[in-house]
């Protein structure tokens, strides 16, 4: 798996991969996943909740190409599981209780406590998917002398 540090030389040249292959990236190019790999994740979408959902998993995408330089290394449905999951986060942000992790509701002498995991809705990338991406660029070099990469 890909770590963000330089390891096996990239081959320049070569045939190129097939679309879809479960090789790193095998040609794929955002979007990386579509509502009905969502959906299949998830739930069943409404028709507000499926226009949102493209909206997210454009967003969701162009996230991981901006902020994963490595992407390309990463598989197809590597791709396609972490864009669900920055969605689902981002579409759990409702006025029901979906996404709450603590809060407070009192009746009398009882009360309840929620918070919100993602309050607001946003879009990010977790540390375990940005390790599964390849990392975000973490600073590395490579000693001249030796070869090897260095953290």
């Amino acid at each position: 798996m890909p770590n963000g540090y330089p390891g096996e030389p990239i081959p320049l040249t070569g045939p190129p991969a097939k679309e879809g292959e479960d090789t790193p990236s095998g040609g794929v190019e955002p979007p990386f996943a579509e509502v009905s790999d969502l959906e299949a994740r998830w739930h069943a979408l409404t028709a507000e909740e499926r226009y949102k959902a493209e909206a997210l998993i454009g967003d969701a995408s162009d996230l991981i190409v901006t902020t994963c330089p490595n992407w390309r290394q990463a598989t197809a449905q590597t791709l396609k599981r972490i864009t669900c999951a920055i969605v689902k986060r981002a579409m759990l942000a409702r006025d029901d209780m979906s996404g709450i992790t603590q809060g407070t509701q009192t009746a009398g002498s009882y009360s309840e406590s929620y918070t919100y995991a993602n309050p607001s809705g946003d879009i990010y990338l977790t540390a375990s998917e940005k390790e599964s991406l390849g990392g975000e660029g973490t600073p590395w070099a490579y000693d001249l002398s030796t070869g090897k990469g260095t953290p």
